[in-house]
This record gives C-alpha cells, sequence and structure tokens, in this order.
C-alpha cells in the first residue's frame, strides 16, 4: 500500500486517456457510507488541518476517515463515536460491509480491509434534562 497523500494511482487507461481516482474521493465514500449507519453519533478525525478548516465554516466530508490506496485495492481506516445503547459489534460490521459495498461498487477498487476504530460513546445527556424538564412541569401542573 502507497500512502495517499504520496500517489494519486492510475486506475484505468482507454482509448481516449487514462482514469484517476483522487485518495480524497475514496475518504468521502466511505464518510458518506459510515453516516448512513443508525447508531453512528458521530464521525471522529484528529486532523490539524481538518479541526482548523471546520472552524472556518468548511465542512470536511473526510473527518475521521484514513484512506490507503495502492494501484487496485485500498484499506479504509475509520473513527467513529457510537449512540449509547448500540450493540458496537454489530454497528462496526454495518460500518465495514456499507463502505466496502461503497467503495468497490463506486471505484471498482478491491477494499482489503475496513478497520473500525471506536473512539467514544455518545450519551444524549442534553435530551434527558429536557425530558426531565418537562416532566417536572407536568408535575406542577397536575
Amino acid at each position: 500500500m502507497v500512502e495517499m497523500e504520496a500517489y494519486i494511482p492510475e486506475y484505468e487507461h482507454t482509448d481516449l486517456g487514462k482514469i484517476q481516482i483522487a485518495p480524497e474521493v475514496i475518504e468521502v465514500i466511505a464518510f458518506l457510507a459510515t453516516s448512513e449507519i443508525k447508531g453512528v453519533a458521530s464521525m471522529s478525525g484528529s486532523s490539524f488541518v481538518g479541526d482548523i478548516a471546520e472552524r472556518f465554516g468548511k465542512k470536511n466530508l473526510a473527518k475521521g476517515v484514513k484512506v490507503n490506496v495502492g494501484q487496485k485495492e485500498a484499506s479504509i481506516n475509520v473513527s467513529v463515536v457510537i449512540e449509547f445503547g448500540y450493540r458496537i459489534p454489530e454497528i462496526a460490521q454495518q460500518i465495514q460491509d456499507n463502505v466496502k459495498q461503497a467503495i468497490e461498487n463506486m471505484t471498482g477498487l478491491h477494499v482489503s480491509e475496513v478497520n473500525i476504530h471506536v473512539v467514544g460513546v455518545f450519551m444524549p445527556t442534553e435530551e434527558k434534562k429536557d425530558k426531565n424538564q418537562l416532566e417536572e412541569q407536568i408535575q406542577r401542573v397536575r
């Protein structure tokens, strides 16, 4: 595998020329495929550049995704935060299946691995506070 920043592989030569898919495109496909899975609260990226871009209002559509691309295959690393109450192994398997299928269908690359890194669990504490406040108000009215 070749590190994605160093190399943009040529996937196919046609009569009209060559076709190249930038690694960033593969990252976006993996991000979108991951975000489709119910139970994924957010994606976590530790990219300094991505954090700066988000502060200036630019959405980072590859947040939490790292891609290594070769001539005919790719390996994907996805970092996610899972919502509390979901079974982590099941969500991770769904992410792996969806990412692999999306990348292979859209790019023709073979996905050799999709590694899932669960970096946190999301607890919807604000919703609990709002629900508790609502219940208190209802009790006062009664």
